[in-house]
């Protein structure tokens, strides 16, 4: 990103720090935020076994509302500094060097030195044009297509991995989107989303509509370098819900493979809530000795396998104290992850949570690569 763009959006942002004084310049737009300090304990991977801490410390300030009668704006602005010794470690080199997926370069490290890094991007960044039924929306956005939890074969413009540690984050994508309303369940979308390589550009279609109490959506498209037709479907059944999705992709080689996914959800009235999710990635090989770990860690994919097993489970145990269980397994491997934790409501915008991720499988499977991590966050909301 560059150094002028970045300090231009700060200007904005802390200008309006003061809630008074940006309410009065502007009605329609909204600042809030957080902070969060995320302090984890693990080993790396590569090299294998190397102890580290790493004490990541975000400011997200979120510009949000109408900038006139036609047009919505969403900022979200990151400044983050990491600590630790996890810098000193050759995975966070490999890291630091990759290049972000989006199209446009909005992240920047602007301070650096032997126990600390500061960075800063653009999380979102998107102007949304409305006309009667019809939205345009331009910029660093979230797409979110499909039902999964877990895993979603339709969300492929934004991917996320089942095991990663800030779940609520969702990688954005520098995209034009469209969308049509016919009615309050109906809508028709067109997305385009760029990239440097004519061939990685993805381009699709989404209609999404309701029949006799089914939410269902049907896709088709190209993404990247590969074609895609795909459907979900989400309904209840008695107090329970049922999701599903199905997509088949084919490469430029000509070479297809389907991915397939089947959730079920359940909330009891004590609070406890239940996932569970089925997953079959076509991509993914038959067999350990045939694992594309290089791009697993690199991002490029979220699984090596073909056949995984969700779960979660939820209780509140008194108002201010929520358990949480997060479950995947490899059902071909038996290599599984597992991750408890508590968040407990300091006050009414200040969590302190506490967790694990456990990884156990036999040599050479999917899970037996990673370390067990040990965290402690603490977020505030303003």
């Amino acid at each position: 990103m560059p150094r002028v763009a970045a300090a231009t959006a700060l200007a904005v942002l802390l200008a309006g720090c003061g809630g008074d004084a940006l309410a009065q310049q502007e009605p329609g737009l909204n600042l809030t935020g957080y902070y969060k300090n995320l302090l984890v304990r693990s080993r790396t991977v590569m090299p294998v076994g190397q102890r580290y801490t790493s004490d990541l410390n975000r400011l997200r300030l979120e510009l949000k509302g109408n900038l006139t009668a036609g047009a919505a704006l969403d900022l979200q602005y990151d400044n983050e500094i990491l600590l630790g010794n996890y810098l000193d470690t050759a995975q966070f080199g490999v890291q630091k060097d990759q290049r972000p997926p989006q199209y446009w370069d909005l992240e920047s490290i602007y301070s650096e030195g032997g126990p600390y890094l500061a960075r800063h991007r653009l999380y979102r960044a998107s102007v949304t044009f409305s006309a009667g039924e019809t939205d345009v929306r331009i910029g660093r956005q979230r797409i979110a297509w499909g039902t999964g939890r877990f895993w979603s074969p339709l969300d492929i413009l934004n991917p996320f991995s089942p095991i990663q540690l800030e779940r609520e984050e969702r990688l954005g994508v520098d995209a034009i989107l469209f969308e049509r309303k016919f009615g309050a369940l109906s809508r028709l979308g067109a997305v385009y989303a760029p990239q440097y390589a004519r061939r990685d550009s993805s381009a699709a279609l989404l209609w999404h509509a309701n029949t006799a109490g089914v939410d269902y959506s049907l896709v088709a498209g190209r993404f990247a370098r590969e074609r895609v037709i795909g459907a979900d479907v989400a309904t209840q059944l008695g107090n329970a819900g049922v999701r599903a999705e199905l997509t088949h992709s084919r490469r430029e080689t000509g070479n297809g493979y389907r991915r397939a996914l089947v959730g079920l959800d359940y909330a009891f009235a004590n609070t406890l809530t239940l996932s569970g999710e089925l997953y079959y990635n076509g991509a993914g090989a038959g067999d350990r000795g045939s694992y594309d770990f290089a791009s697993l860690f690199a991002g490029r994919i979220q699984n090596v396998g073909r056949r995984y097993l969700g779960g979660y489970a939820g209780y509140e145990i008194t108002p201010l104290l929520k358990w949480t269980n997060y479950l995947v397994v490899n059902l071909a491997d038996r290599s599984r992850y597992f991750s408890p934790g508590l968040t407990y409501s300091l006050k009414a915008n200040l969590d302190l949570t506490l967790g694990v991720q456990w990884f156990r499988g036999s040599q050479g499977s999917e899970y037996d690569r990673f370390s067990d991590a040990y965290y402690a966050q603490m977020q505030w909301f303003f």
